[in-house]
């Protein structure tokens, strides 16, 4: 009888496992993890070592194989940086095996701090305070790195990448309209944010590779100290300006005037404002910050639109409801969050 557990044939993952010397024995002790909003991760442990496995979720998307390959490459190249990731073990590409494609990383020893909060944050700010500033260094880590020294030179399409933007995420949004049960985006000022992203484009700036979703969402924190464990959950990584990276923590951060829309229910003790994130990270990048607002009105209206996404994928049965409507919720405050800033 095949073995499988949520939507993973652990039979054939044993036998891809043994192809590549990765433990003997059973698969045992396997549990399916917490984190992101449809993407399986299952925790196995075969021999004396502990796997994670991750792959698209069961009803994928048309790119869900193609973001998974991305991931395993990009944290293969991440091997040696100073970028906090988790290891990355091996992958398979090919749909042949499980349906999917998928990899198998290292476990982090962390938490994310939007699910649940160690009592020694609650007590003490200064922990809340580091894991903040410590969010603002990983990402100027990732920037300084030079995407084709990590053999990466090929990923993605940086050429006019800064140009393609509006139209790129505007034609995400009308895709949306496939799918069956989907009545229409819903969302504030999605043209006139566009339009003003159009007409205060920087003119100048410098590629990059980009983690593409860098909230508090994905990361996981140490639980001994304020610092970083891990930037977890790489499927829009690219390359691209590491700026908007900046943009979508600044966009998401949870300060009083962002708290319960784009942030959810964050509560963090000591946690630095956005005017301490930025400083830390120019301290740690030689990147112009002067156009730093507009990374973040993009930042708004690009992850905006990609949420709005799952809310559509509810619409059509392929989502949980719950999660679609938690969703779109966050994308209404996003693009009112852009709204406000470009008055």
């Amino acid at each position: 009888m095949t073995d499988t557990f949520a939507s993973v044939d652990l039979d054939r993952v044993r036998t891809w496992m043994d192809e590549r010397g990765l433990g003997e024995g059973p698969i045992e002790d396997v549990q399916q993890l917490g984190g992101g909003t449809q993407n399986i991760l299952l925790q196995l442990r075969r021999g004396e070592r502990t796997y994670v496995l991750r792959r698209p979720p069961p009803h994928k998307r048309k790119n869900s194989d193609e973001t998974m390959r991305r991931e395993a490459r990009v944290l293969a190249a991440l091997a040696g940086t100073d970028v906090p990731h988790p290891g990355f073990i091996a992958g398979h590409p090919d749909t042949d095996l499980i349906g999917a494609a998928f990899y198998l990383m290292e476990p982090v020893e962390g938490f994310n701090p939007t699910v649940e909060l160690p009592q020694a944050y609650l007590d003490d700010p200064s922990m809340g305070h580091g894991l903040g500033l410590a969010m603002a260094d990983g990402i100027a880590a990732l920037g300084r790195l030079d995407p084709v020294e990590l053999g990466l030179g090929d990923l993605g399409r940086p050429e006019g990448w800064l140009e393609r933007q509006v139209a790129r995420w505007r034609r995400q949004l009308e895709s949306y309209r496939e799918l069956d049960g989907y009545q229409g985006a819903q969302l504030p000022a999605v043209d006139e944010t566009g339009a003003w992203l159009e007409a205060h484009r920087p003119t100048t700036w410098r590629v990059g590779i980009i983690h593409g979703d860098y909230t508090l969402t994905n990361v996981l924190a140490r639980w001994d100290r304020g610092d970083l464990a891990a930037i977890v959950d790489w499927e829009l990584s690219t390359q691209g300006d590491p700026l908007l990276d900046l943009g979508h923590l600044l966009a998401t951060w949870p300060e009083a005037d962002n708290a319960a829309q784009v942030a959810g229910d964050v509560h963090i003790p000591g946690l630095p404002t956005r005017d301490e994130l930025v400083a830390r990270y120019a301290q740690g990048s030689d990147r112009d910050l002067s156009d730093l607002p507009w990374y973040r009105v993009l930042a708004c209206y690009r992850l905006g639109l990609i949420l709005e996404g799952t809310h559509a994928r509810a619409c059509a049965g392929l989502a949980p409801v719950e999660v679609g409507d938690r969703l779109h919720g966050m994308a209404v405050a996003l693009l009112e969050q852009a709204r406000v800033l470009t008055r």
